[in-house]
């Protein structure tokens, strides 16, 4: 999508956003580990500082707003949704979800265009 800011691995050429970005985050921060609510909020706060890390060192124009759900798998549901008033020809969002065999982790990155 030419002209929109591709945050999750965004390219000098405006190519088609491709959710790398959170992935690369969630698996430095939480691995191979199983649940721990311990642990919990270390892991989401290391998913939305390395997200946010890996944004900012593109060096684009753009103010970026990070979100992390941890939810242990348990059978229970879960349901999100989000909502924007911004410039579809600038701003942009991805949403990834990751599993592992005792958890859901769902992250969101909003970038918007200064």
């Amino acid at each position: 999508m030419l002209g929109r800011v591709n945050v999750c691995l965004a390219v000098a050429s405006g190519a088609a956003p491709s959710p790398a970005c959170p992935p690369q985050a969630i698996e430095g921060a939480i691995g191979g580990n199983a649940y721990q609510h311990s642990k919990v909020n270390q892991w989401t706060t290391s998913v939305v500082e390395q997200t946010l890390s890996q944004l900012t060192k593109l060096g684009k124009p753009f103010k970026y707003i990070v979100t992390c759900v941890i939810m242990q798998k348990n059978g229970a549901g879960l349901h999100t949704a989000s909502s924007c008033f911004w410039d579809n020809s600038s701003d942009g969002t991805c949403t990834v979800r990751w599993e592992n065999k005792t958890m859901y982790c769902i992250v969101s990155a909003f970038g918007l265009a200064l």
